[in-house]
């Protein structure tokens, strides 16, 4: 049994379009994650995965320890139902009712921490939580490769905070303020971990992906590790978090370095194929069922417009995965409410076969269905919620 005849045997009572996580997949994706950080723990960014069920089992899962949410009201959401005693706020929050609420919770102020890169986001955390519990924060570390001066930036737009003198003046603002706890530091590389270096058909932009990659590695494994002896001059810290999924073992190998962020690597959208030091297993997929075959070598979907944040370009749609051969039709693409695909494939198919996508990233896929079906070999042997399933959408 080829695996489109497995998904397809595991799902006919169901009816498409409807999402599914191949467990086998999830796990060993878990286990290559375990194995590729070398023994320092992962945290999951809950971002891409958005579902309680299975964040649970991967912190179950030995060398996961800990959440990096995306919101203040999922951390709270996800402390208040003890799914994780340690979540991270990956970004800065300006919610100052879920801020009143975290200081004001004994249990959400021990097990969540806000991150933090300016002195507003202090003045804000402090006037927010006045009379409530002391608030954890991390400082968040501009971690982009800067080229020409300064005038060059690869690299996400994110902290500030660049060199060590600034995050050490920063730290010890933060110190001055009795009702904040300077926790942690985190640095996101994502000119590393979130662009593959071996994009298909273009192997002089692999090469030059990969130079880049190189020097920027070296870059920040030196100014990280000053900013961390900084700091550490100042205050004990509890963790320094950096990395993803796509620079796991080069994260880790910073001994500054005490835990990486992952999350994409357990799903392996399509947009985490064109890596040259891992090779993962697509584990969450979902099916929409052909209604309409307008003509020879074409069929129609229904549904699929699942497009994927980031730049607009092909790459942000989801991609015909089973059966192998289908491609859309440059003049409609991923659709509303049809999806016409083209390719001799298209006439093997009848209507109401599906076809199986892969979306771009990871979680984002979860906003569009409220359950993952969960594969265990050519069964589904449980149905969970994802957070839309639970009347939570974050974002």
């Amino acid at each position: 049994m080829n695996l489109r005849e497995r998904y397809d045997a595991a799902t006919a009572a169901l009816e498409a379009p409807f999402a599914v996580v191949d467990l086998a997949a999830f796990r060993a994706n878990a286990a290559d994650l375990v194995r590729r950080a070398g023994g320092k723990p992962i945290r999951v960014a809950s971002k891409s995965v958005r579902c309680r069920a299975l964040l649970e089992e991967v912190l179950a899962t030995d060398g996961f320890a800990g959440i990096m949410a995306f919101t203040l009201p999922e951390a709270l959401w996800l402390a208040e139902r003890r799914t994780g005693d340690d979540i991270l706020v990956a970004y800065p929050t300006t919610d100052r009712t879920a801020i009143a609420e975290l200081a004001a919770d004994e249990h959400a102020a021990a097990t969540v921490t806000l991150m933090v890169d300016c002195a507003d986001h202090l003045d804000l955390i402090e006037q927010a939580a006045a009379g409530g519990h002391p608030v954890r924060v991390c400082v968040d570390i501009d971690a982009s490769y800067r080229l020409l001066g300064g005038k060059v930036s690869l690299g996400p737009r994110r902290s500030p905070l660049h060199t060590p003198e600034q995050v050490r003046a920063f730290a010890q603002r933060v110190l001055k303020r009795p009702s904040l706890r300077l926790v942690g530091l985190m640095a996101y590389e994502g000119q590393i971990a979130g662009v593959g270096d071996q994009p298909p058909g273009k192997p002089l932009m692999g090469r030059a992906i990969r130079a880049m990659q190189q020097r920027s590695r070296l870059e920040l494994a030196r100014r990280r590790a000053a900013i961390v002896a900084a700091v550490r001059e100042l205050t004990d810290l509890e963790f320094v978090n950096g990395g993803g999924t796509g620079s796991v073992e080069t994260t880790v190998a910073e001994r500054a370095v005490t835990e990486v962020a992952a999350g994409s690597g357990l799903y392996q959208p399509h947009l985490f194929d064109h890596y040259s030091n891992f090779t993962g297993r697509p584990a969450a997929l979902f099916a929409l069922p052909v209604v309409r075959r307008p003509g020879p070598g074409v069929v129609t979907c229904l549904g699929g417009g699942y497009l994927a944040s980031g730049p607009a370009d092909e790459i942000r749609l989801p991609r015909p995965y089973l059966p192998t051969g289908l491609s859309y039709s440059g003049t409609e693409g991923a659709g509303e409410v049809q999806t016409p695909l083209l390719g001799r494939a298209a006439d093997t198919l009848r209507i109401g076969d599906r076809v199986w996508f892969r979306h771009t990233k990871a979680g984002e896929l979860c906003e569009r269905f409220a359950a993952l079906h969960l594969i265990d070999g050519d069964r589904v042997v449980r149905t969970v919620p994802t957070y839309r399933g639970e009347g939570r959408t974050f974002l």
